[in-house]
């Protein structure tokens, strides 16, 4: 058996949980559903472990260890903040770190309904969390690029979803991606950047976002990359006053999150459509998601 088809179970946590954190080995443990690169589950009330899945490195883990501490204190939603770490053992050869748990239900289970509050609570917080990085934050190869670095994946999004529907509809696509790669590049210094804002990542509360989760793909760099958010995870209409209420984004930066809003929508049908195939992390649910998503990239709103 591999290390990526290491059955995770409840046994094994409270396992790991004897030999490296047993005070809390007597919490309750129980799954989380979903989950892509890692797995969660419950402890307690107020706590979770993050198991690593799929991630090929513990890069990932060990960013969030080292970074959220240091930034959860100033941002003004909650967002998970390790408490503990659990290091790789001949039973589970991988990382596992516990954190705080984030209330509310991911966006992907739930809706938004409270749109105007939405739009400034998102706005606040990236506000909050787009300040100058130091020099030792990390960067990304991944996500992060201009679009214009970006545009084999959108090819590949674009084709592999064959959900657009009509000729007209495909250039309209294009057409704001070729928007967003002719737009300049980011010129002010890299801020910290969450980089993955998808309804699987942020939860909600009483209709409107209450948190963030799944700062795996931190870095520092441009912006535009979470202010695709405007159109991936808010209602319709309510782009413009998210970037009334954040107030410092310029036209091109602008136009570059539109473009990235596009891929993302992208992305999300195309994991919606594996949803059904084992993959695990991709959900039928992503697709409508994903959609609603690219319909409002399309109308600018």
């Amino acid at each position: 058996m591999t290390d990526t088809e290491i059955e995770i179970t409840a046994d094994l946590v409270r396992d790991l949980l004897r030999e490296q954190h047993p005070d809390l080995a007597g919490l309750a443990v129980r799954e989380v559903a979903g989950g892509w690169g890692n797995q969660m589950w419950r402890l307690g009330d107020e706590l979770a472990v993050r198991m690593q899945r799929m991630d090929p490195t513990p890069e990932l883990q060990l960013k969030e260890r080292r970074w959220l501490p240091v930034l959860a204190p100033r941002l003004p939603l909650p967002v998970p903040t390790p408490v503990r770490s659990g290091e790789p053992s001949e039973r589970f050869p991988k990382h596992w770190t516990v954190m705080t748990w984030v209330s509310g239900e991911p966006l992907d289970h739930g809706s938004i309904s409270r749109g105007a509050h939405a739009a400034d609570t998102l706005a606040g917080f990236l506000r909050a969390l787009h300040v100058e990085a130091p020099a030792e934050a990390p960067a990304s190869s991944d996500f992060g690029a201009h679009p214009k670095g970006c545009t084999g994946g959108f090819e590949q999004f674009l084709q592999a979803v064959d959900a657009v529907g009509d000729v007209r509809a495909v250039r309209a696509v294009r057409a704001v991606w070729d928007d967003a790669v002719a737009a300049p590049e980011w010129e002010g210094p890299p801020v910290w950047v969450h980089g993955d804002l998808h309804p699987a990542n942020v939860v909600v509360t009483d209709g409107t976002l209450s948190g963030v989760i799944d700062f795996g793909a931190l870095f520092a760099g441009d912006p535009a990359w979470d202010l695709a958010a405007a159109w991936v995870l808010l209602p319709t209409g309510m782009a413009a006053r998210f970037f009334d209420t954040y107030g410092h984004a310029d036209e091109a930066t602008i136009r570059r999150a539109r473009g990235l809003a596009a891929m993302k929508s992208l992305f999300l049908m195309l994991m919606g459509q594996n949803g059904d195939r084992g993959l695990p992390g991709g959900k039928p649910n992503w697709g409508p998601a994903g959609r609603a998503a690219l319909d409002r990239v399309l109308k600018g709103s």
